[in-house]
């Protein structure tokens, strides 16, 4: 049997890995401006003598929130140019954070899995359209009729049909399972796609975790290695991640790392938790702030500090375009607003005991990137991220 709490928390690190839309990106623009004229692309490159310490803007916006901790970065004309965190990494413990921290991502992950799909898509081995019948050729005589209709796109756009996780049995087997990853991951696919999805194909937005740990299933079946060493090979080395990794950052009884945070009675209450490592395409990357930016800079067009841009323009606007009438992308959310032309690419992610959200602006080459070790940390993540909009889109 699993601890009481921890089956607590699986039920609802779902519904916190759901994207919502935060006050930042209701209404309003946060800041108006001008447009203006895009700048050129420039390499994704800092230096941490020349970078602006966002500590000073975080701190107020951290106490005024009663969260452990905040921290932020600012990639302006495709460069990083400010870094900065303010807090401690674990409630009951003084150990402060510091700019080299690992922060939890969780559905910001989307991103990156849709990304190494499309770097399969360019080599030729899926494609947008392939159906789940022609990914999974093994799975596909016990699949549903129209479960072998879905295809890689609409589980990227949560258009699949499919519910929010896998049956609840299953997903709390996911917890203990002996399997590997990828294994379990085949399972989920197994089981969901005997039964009719939820809805009909393309026809409306459901949010669905399960949905990308099926398309990490089609990933690993079309390139033969498991998502986390595609994840290592293919993003996190070529584009100097070099501490990105998985699960829940730093080691348990230690204060090595930011812990993750939930409400409790007496205040915030400490955790050393997460979901299941085999939901590691829907939302289980951990990264320090300047390694999240070198990734979100590949998405502003960016080639890495050496070498060639790991994808080309068009499949680059593939990954940011919506279907029509839609807002949610290829692991990205679309959305407009005053403060930067042409359209803004978001995401925010959550598994109930951290929260992270970027905002960016291709057309302008600026994105901001905000953390919390804490799982209500939406509202000092916003109003960090419109401070930062309103120090740096001058």
């Amino acid at each position: 049997m699993l601890p009481v709490v921890l089956v607590g928390f699986a039920l609802s690190v779902l519904s916190g890995l759901a994207v919502g839309r935060p006050a930042v990106g209701q209404g309003k623009p946060l800041v108006a401006r001008p447009a203006q004229q895009k700048a050129p692309a420039k390499p994704a490159t800092s230096d941490a003598k020349q970078l602006e310490d966002l500590a000073e803007l975080l701190a107020p916006i951290r106490k005024s929130n009663d969260m452990p901790a905040l921290g932020a970065a600012v990639i302006v004309d495709g460069k990083l140019v400010a870094l900065g965190v303010d807090g401690i990494r674990k409630v009951g413990d003084e150990t402060k954070v510091t700019t080299a921290d690992l922060w939890h991502l969780g559905s910001c992950t989307k991103a990156m899995t849709a990304t190494l799909l499309a770097k399969q898509v360019a080599a030729g081995k899926l494609k947008w359209h392939t159906t789940l019948g022609e990914a999974l050729p093994d799975l596909r005589d016990g699949m549903h009729d129209d479960a072998r209709q879905i295809t890689i796109a609409s589980l990227l756009q949560h258009r699949s049909g499919l519910p929010s996780q896998p049956p609840m049995a299953q997903w709390l087997e996911l917890f203990k399972f002996a399997g590997t990853d990828t294994e379990a991951r085949r399972e989920v696919a197994a089981t969901m796609l005997k039964k009719a999805p939820e809805a009909t194909l393309g026809e409306r937005f459901l949010y669905s975790n399960a949905g990308y740990m099926i398309a990490g299933a089609a990933l690993e079946r079309a390139a033969g290695k498991s998502w986390q060493q595609l994840m290592t090979a293919e993003l996190f080395t070529p584009l100097g991640m070099d501490r990105a990794s998985f699960g829940v950052p730093g080691r348990d009884k230690h204060v090595d790392q930011p812990w993750g945070h939930v409400k409790a009675a007496r205040g915030s209450q400490p955790m050393f938790a997460d979901n299941p490592s085999s939901l590691g395409p829907a939302g289980t990357v951990h990264a320090t702030l300047e390694d999240w930016a070198k990734f979100v800079a590949l998405h502003l067009g960016v080639a890495p500090k050496q070498g060639e841009p790991l994808l080309d323009a068009p499949l680059l606007a593939n990954l940011h375009q919506p279907p029509k009438g839609a807002d949610y992308a290829l692991g990205w959310v679309t959305t407009k607003r005053g403060w930067a032309p042409g359209p803004i690419i978001w995401h925010n992610g959550s598994n109930t005991m951290w929260y992270a959200v970027t905002w960016m602006a291709p057309d302008a080459n600026f994105a901001v990137l905000v953390v919390c070790n804490h799982g209500s940390g939406a509202k000092a993540c916003n109003e960090a991220s419109a401070a930062c909009i309103q120090r740096f889109r001058r």
